[in-house]
């Protein structure tokens, strides 16, 4: 699971802190001063691409549910609770596939999901 960008920048904040104490070893604030360094670039990522992710991912999720897409407000924090919703909601439609063993919409699904994934993917992914 990816954290979250507040939670990385919590962090980062407790790293520099830290590090910015007279008496810290060279090699432990060159350490720690790289992974910020990472840690911001790859924040900086996540962050600007994470409202069009959740509008592609809840406009794919509501389709494949056949419920409407709503996009009446795009504060990340909203765009997330919808996605959190329609998850759960794909859950049951993913059960309710397998009880009916309806392998076609099981594939949708599976297929929104590997999708899903690939849209999560960071620059520095190995996969």
């Amino acid at each position: 699971m990816t954290p979250e960008v507040p939670v990385v920048l919590s962090e980062m904040a407790k790293l520099l802190i830290r590090n910015a104490a007279p008496g810290t070893p060279d090699g432990e604030r060159a350490n720690a001063l790289t992974l910020s360094s990472m840690l911001i670039a790859l924040a900086a990522e996540v962050w600007d691409g994470a409202a069009d992710r959740l509008v592609q991912e809840n406009r794919a999720l509501a389709r494949l549910l056949s419920v409407p897409a709503v996009e009446t407000d795009l504060h990340l924090s909203v765009l997330q609770a919808q996605n959190d919703r329609l998850r759960d909601l794909l859950i049951i439609a993913h059960v309710a596939a397998e009880d009916a063993g309806d392998t076609v919409r099981q594939e949708a699904i599976w297929a929104e999901l590997r999708t899903s994934t690939e849209r999560r993917a960071l620059s520095i992914s190995l996969v």
